[in-house]
């Protein structure tokens, strides 16, 4: 009965439009409550690691070449954002260097 007033008021593809907004939010909060890397920015993760362990280590630990020859937070950014088998590394050894 009140779905039926609201769509009459409203219409019923902003109902519909609202209501798949407000579940797609409820959703995505659920999902991130569990996600430990929530709120941790890339660049956080990379400056961490790098104060942690050093642009050598870091290299040996995860060969990619931005950690072994173009040494710079802003390259590792730029290349981590494109390939992300290299991020889900990076973030891997995030989690097991600070989250254990």
């Amino acid at each position: 009965m009140i779905l039926h007033a609201a769509m009459q008021r409203f219409g019923s593809h902003n109902l519909i439009r609202n209501s798949f907004i407000i579940y797609l939010a409820l959703y995505m909060v659920d999902q991130q409550k569990n996600n430990p890397l929530h709120g941790i920015t890339l660049e956080k993760i990379v400056t961490d690691l790098q104060a942690h362990y050093g642009w050598e280590q870091l290299g040996s630990l995860i060969r990619i070449d931005c950690f072994n020859n173009n040494q710079s937070i802003k390259s590792s950014l730029n290349f981590l954002r494109r390939m992300s088998w290299a991020r889900k590394k990076v973030e891997d050894l995030f989690l097991d260097t600070f989250h254990k």
